[in-house]
């Protein structure tokens, strides 16, 4: 007897959790588009377009500046895979998971990655990272997470990038859950490689990377003396995709829907304002704090520190994290957020990323908290 299966048709939820964020409707519209071939000249035009709306998005005229075909991971090791030749030393700036990330893609490539480690919850310390680069004057890539999506810090990029500046090395940053939400000026704060999400603050699906490397990425990864060791994330040839002009090398075949719905996320940011945008993912985050301290519950992060879109709370004692977590979803249809790592079982992460970034969400969210927790 055969199984009998249908169309999946998920219950609609209100996701406040780390990503992904709730899609734009009219995002998911842009996806019901008609497919058209990935070489045909109307694509190619959107190709440019897509260009210069992320070249918007990250305050940059870099002219390697697209979305990769995977996620944000696949974004972080193009970036690594590129840059990183064997025998490099990096150093990596650690305070949650995704600086754990980094160092594993350094190794991965054949580099030595030289750790600076802060306690999670807490920003990078700047004078490690200059006792780091004085003691290692060969240090080729100074590698740190803008927003650390772990634990709801926003680390100092411009000084980061001013320090590595100073000492000749090369700039690489996650902003994956920064993108959209966050000050974040690529050119201004010479980043030489930067990697995002289209799944976070940008409100997009999930699936695709926005990328950009400045000239002096492009001039390392020309003079690579080993090839790339990823054929696929191989920036060389994934230019002669996005590149100019109408006549493109064919590398891969794109997501086409996908990056209709990408386009169609930053025309939005681009009619809000890049600026309009991160002032009301702060405003949201302030609305969000008074509703939770008015139930007891504290932030983690110090205030200076704190990312708007992603705010990390401390889990009361005795508060059984699984059972609210599970409560929230089933009887509100909201989802937010568990801790990673070290830091599982004891705070919560709740997201306020671009559509969802909103106070009708806030105020359900506070809401349904002071309910499930009594």
């Amino acid at each position: 007897m055969s199984e009998q299966f249908q169309s999946f048709i998920p219950q609609s939820r209100t996701l406040m959790g780390p990503g992904p964020s709730d899609v734009n409707p009219r995002i998911l519209a842009a996806l019901s588009r008609p497919t058209i071939g990935h070489l045909d000249p109307q694509f190619i035009d959107l190709m440019d377009e897509v260009k210069h709306l992320l070249q918007y998005a990250f305050k940059t005229q870099n002219s390697l500046t697209m979305p990769i075909s995977a996620p944000g991971s696949a974004g972080m090791e193009a970036c690594f895979a590129n840059l990183v030749e064997p025998g490099d030393k990096v150093l990596v700036c650690q305070n949650g998971v995704f600086g754990g990330r980094m160092k594993e893609n350094v190794q991965r490539c054949g580099g030595i990655a030289l750790m600076v480690e802060d306690e999670w919850g807490k920003p990078t310390d700047i004078q490690k990272v200059e006792s780091m680069l004085a003691k290692h004057t060969d240090i080729k890539i100074v590698a740190f997470v803008h927003a650390e999506t772990s634990t709801g810090v926003r680390n100092d990029a411009q000084a980061l990038c001013k320090l590595a500046k100073q000492n000749g090395c090369l700039t690489l940053v996650d902003a994956v859950t920064s993108l959209g939400g966050s000050e974040l000026l690529v050119d201004e704060w010479q980043i030489d490689a930067i990697y995002s999400g289209t799944q976070k603050c940008l409100s997009c699906v999930p699936g695709l990377s926005p990328v950009s490397f400045s000239e002096d990425a492009i001039k390392a990864i020309k003079s690579r003396k080993t090839p790339v060791q990823s054929w696929f994330l191989d920036m060389d040839l994934v230019m002669g995709y996005w590149g100019k002009g109408n006549k493109r090398a064919y590398h891969h075949t794109a997501p086409v829907n996908s990056i209709y719905a990408l386009h169609e996320s930053l025309i939005i940011l681009r009619q809000e304002g890049l600026e309009n945008a991160w002032q009301r993912h702060f405003q949201n985050h302030l609305l969000l704090k008074q509703g939770l301290e008015k139930l007891g519950l504290e932030f983690v992060v110090e205030e200076p520190f704190r990312l708007p879109q992603l705010n990390m709370v401390r889990i009361s004692e005795g508060v059984d994290d699984n059972l609210v977590r599970s409560r929230l979803l089933n009887e509100f249809n909201l989802e937010i957020g568990a801790g990673l790592g070290i830091l599982a079982g004891k705070v919560w992460r709740i997201g306020l990323m671009g559509y969802g970034s909103n106070s009708k969400n806030v105020n359900y969210c506070v809401d349904s908290l002071a309910k499930v927790l009594g």
